[in-house]
């Protein structure tokens, strides 16, 4: 978010009275600031390029057949439903094509991706397409498994219920060998 579209310490502040709050007293006087700032970080994801961020090297990949994943990506992103936190991990994975990736760069991929209002579905794809598109593998696969507060808080209260959305792209679809290998290696 821009600083002219973002939230205002005057907004969170009309927040707290219309929650029949005192935003003078002395446990609130500094929070609209503080949850601005705290916004402009849990949305920051969408100033950020993955195509930027994800640098590709062809040096050490010329021969390289195998999969590359990297797992406990964390994730922290909010429900774009609620408004409400969501948080796990994510395992990212793909099979090169001459190119590779740094390893933090895949990591960097799920925050950009995570620090926008989502819904996790979504940012499964999200991820797996950037890679795809920059990279050109031969595979990509995704796989996140969070908690969504919405669920846990409100409504159903289904405490401790984890969702997991996957998405295999390119020879992880008809490969069955190659598709079980990266889902054994995405398990926990």
């Amino acid at each position: 978010m821009s600083d002219k579209e973002a939230f205002t310490e005057h907004d969170w502040r009309r927040l707290l009275i219309t929650l029949g709050e005192n935003p003078d007293r002395p446990g609130l006087i500094e929070t609209p600031a503080r949850v601005t700032k705290a916004w402009k970080h849990w949305t920051s994801g969408y100033e950020q390029s993955p195509v930027e961020v994800l640098k590709v090297f062809e040096d050490g990949a010329e021969e390289y057949n195998e999969l590359i994943v990297v797992r406990g990506i964390p994730v922290y992103s909010h429900c774009e439903h609620h408004l409400a936190p969501f948080f796990g991990k994510a395992t990212v994975g793909y099979l090169p094509n001459g190119k590779i990736v740094g390893l933090s760069k895949l990591t960097r991929l799920v925050d950009i991706f995570s620090k926008r209002l989502q819904v996790q579905e979504r940012m499964t794809m999200q991820i797996a397409n950037a890679l795809m598109e920059v990279l050109e593998p031969k595979a990509v696969g995704v796989v996140i498994k969070c908690r969504h507060l919405c669920m846990e808080s409100r409504g159903i209260r289904a405490i401790g219920e984890e969702t997991i959305t996957s998405t295999l792209l390119g020879e992880l679809q008809p490969n069955l060998a190659l598709r079980t290998e990266f889902l054994a290696m995405a398990r926990d």
